[in-house]
């Protein structure tokens, strides 16, 4: 008897983060190997799927620009800082990390993606700085094109604005990525918040942040968490918690620690936001909330 259809697409999910190229597409050869042929249900679709992610691979191994950017992929998510020139982008990358990174008052100080990472509530995960877009970007003016290329791989935009300057500049930034057809979860940090008050947007949520205030470096960090869309689950025996694409069940996390405890796995005990009281004893099948702590029982 196959695992549940949901479970199967996210362990195969698991299996191709951070692969491209001939390595994606060889994972999905095994992959589609071991599905089960069914013909109708949620496994015929799955299976429909991950066919359709093989000939999207093929597509993007073929179409190789010479000028094409690569950023190798770290940490459970990745998060692309993207701005007009002068916005504040590398002096936040290096707030929120340990790179030590270029920085300027004349533009286009970073000319290639800078990528860092960061723990977010525990969680390694990649802040890449895009650098500064211009307009014509999907027209390749500037070299957008490629630039626009690591965006898209990315798991969500960190919009960066200096408060200081005429929202106008980040407007036509956002054009150009709405015109390569970018659709990613996004959020606006209002850089030198401590210069100038934040400016309001009528479709993204603002995030005033300096450099100089930590207050506000940590409530980004929050925020950013929340746009990965993960759930974190802590383990009680310590160590790094483990962060998935939800739904999350313990089945899911005794997978993440070991294949073999995945087998062995009777359920869990509970702490947090999902249980009913702390340590609650609850079976393989139950979905964990994030920040939830668990202690995997097995036989």
């Amino acid at each position: 008897m196959p695992m549940p259809h949901r479970t199967q697409q996210q362990l195969i999910k698991r299996r191709l983060v951070g692969k491209d190229g001939a390595e994606r597409i060889r994972e999905l050869r095994a992959i589609l190997a071991d599905l089960p042929g069914y013909r109708n249900g949620p496994y015929a679709d799955l299976r429909k799927w991950v066919e359709s992610e093989l000939e999207a691979s093929r597509t993007r191994k073929k179409v190789v620009h010479r000028d094409s950017i690569a950023v190798r992929r770290e940490g459970a998510a990745q998060i692309a800082l993207v701005g007009p020139p002068n916005a504040g982008k590398s002096s936040l990358l290096q707030a929120l990390s340990a790179i030590q990174v270029k920085t300027g008052d004349y533009a286009f100080t970073t000319t290639r993606p800078v990528a860092a990472t960061t723990r977010l509530g525990g969680v390694l995960v990649q802040l890449v700085e895009i650098p500064g877009l211009i307009e014509g970007a999907a027209d390749d003016r500037g070299g957008g094109r490629a630039l626009l290329g690591v965006l898209r791989n990315a798991d969500a935009i960190l919009f960066c604005h200096a408060c200081d300057r005429p929202l106008a500049e980040l407007e036509l930034i956002r054009d150009e990525v709405a015109a390569a057809g970018i659709e990613l979860p996004a959020l606006l940090a209002a850089t030198k918040c401590d210069e100038a008050p934040p400016p309001e947007h009528p479709e993204l949520p603002v995030v005033p942040v300096s450099v100089l205030d930590d207050a506000s470096l940590d409530r980004l960090r929050e925020e950013l968490w929340g746009m990965t869309g993960l759930v974190r689950v802590h383990l009680r025996d310590g160590g790094d918690p483990v962060a998935l694409r939800p739904p999350v069940t313990v089945l899911d996390v005794a997978d993440t620690i070991h294949h073999e405890l995945r087998e062995r796995c009777t359920g869990a005990r509970v702490w947090g936001r999902s249980a009913r009281f702390p340590g609650q004893q609850v079976g393989r099948g139950y979905e964990l909330s994030d920040g939830d702590s668990v202690e995997i029982l097995d036989r």
